[in-house]
């Protein structure tokens, strides 16, 4: 894969991220001790990690420094990712938190990146899963960041129903 280079929004002239996840610092002037001008090369920033296990890099820019995570930076630059207070979001499509290259990366919603394709579930159907602790099935719905019990089911596709019953009832069709 051939690299491919953009601004980074903000940092116009100063720092770029490419395709392939790196970021790097563009050519300036900068004045020694305030005195004597002097070019400072182009360089690619050392990507620190954060404690979930995502790259991130500090840019600074008019002597404010501000921290990035560089998967979010590389979906903005390259699949014009607009940040939205988690409506949507940035997901790893191989689920490395560490790859992010522009081909791992896509933007999902909130419900999509949360329902952790990754592990395989119990269930097929959302907001279901198996106690084997008293071999029924369990239907639970997240509502503003907690989780509400709906009840205990011998039957798979009952607990589905009653999901779906209470989501359609009293969260609408975008929970």
């Amino acid at each position: 894969m051939i690299e491919e280079w953009k601004d980074i929004p903000e940092y116009e002239g100063l720092y770029q991220v490419s395709n392939l996840g790196r970021v790097k610092s563009l050519e300036k002037t900068k004045l020694n001790k305030g005195l004597y001008p002097f070019k400072q090369k182009e360089i690619i920033l050392k990507l620190g990690l954060n404690s979930n296990g995502y790259f991130i890099v500090i840019l600074t820019n008019n002597k404010k420094r501000k921290t990035y995570s560089v998967h979010k930076l590389v979906a903005i630059c390259f699949l014009n990712h607009i940040q939205c207070k988690h409506e949507l979001v940035v997901n790893h499509i191989n689920f490395i938190k560490t790859d992010h290259k522009v081909e791992n990366l896509e933007i999902v919603t909130n419900r999509e990146n949360c329902n952790l394709k990754h592990i395989k579930p119990s269930s097929v159907f959302t907001g279901v899963s198996w106690n084997n602790n008293d071999k029924k099935w369990l239907a639970f719905i997240k509502i503003n960041g907690k989780n509400k019990y709906l009840g205990r089911f011998s039957n798979e596709k009952d607990a589905s129903i009653t999901y779906e019953n209470y989501k359609l009832k009293h969260c609408g069709k975008n929970v």
